[in-house]
């Protein structure tokens, strides 16, 4: 498996702008639907857009802990999480919150990224399951992560009639 699953969503863009764009690009997102449509799922299994919203959310938070962790050990082992069996409890928030809560975590993340050192991003550290990367990976990863789930946003929008620019 390769180490950023993600990369080819990125296509030669930059991590730090896709980063700094997706809570502005999913508050855009979400200001027509009414909030029937951010809890409709396209199948059984299958995650509405409140649940991506809380994915991210999650996502976010655990981004944090592996940056933090990175910069603070050397070569951090990163813990990897179930992410269906943490989605298990999604039906209990609100989209809306679930954003909010996403671009809190975002922001932080971001201060910290923006103090970086360039040789920091060079740190290295260990996916159990995609084994040794930097932490550079770490935020490509974040920003592969977005694209992903941003288009996944788009696309159940799109599906329940709501018109996405």
């Amino acid at each position: 498996m390769a180490t950023n699953p993600y990369a080819s969503y990125m296509a030669g863009l930059d991590p730090l702008e896709v980063t700094r764009a997706t809570p502005a690009r999913l508050e855009n997102l979400l200001r027509s639907p009414a909030p029937e449509k951010l809890t409709l799922s396209p199948a059984p299994g299958k995650w509405s857009v409140r649940d991506i919203l809380s994915h991210l959310a999650d996502c976010e938070v655990v981004f944090a802990f592996r940056l933090r962790q990175a910069l603070a050990e050397d070569h951090h082992v990163i813990q990897p999480f179930d992410q269906d069996r943490w989605a298990a409890t999604y039906g209990a928030y609100d989209a809306r919150m679930a954003l909010a809560a996403f671009a809190a975590v975002r922001q932080w993340n971001l201060a910290l990224i923006a103090g970086l050192k360039a040789g920091d991003f060079d740190k290295p550290l260990n996916h159990p399951e995609r084994g040794d990367m930097s932490l550079r990976t770490v935020v490509e990863t974040m920003a592969g992560h977005d694209l992903n789930h941003l288009r996944q946003v788009e696309a159940l929008l799109a599906q329940s009639g709501v018109i996405v620019a």
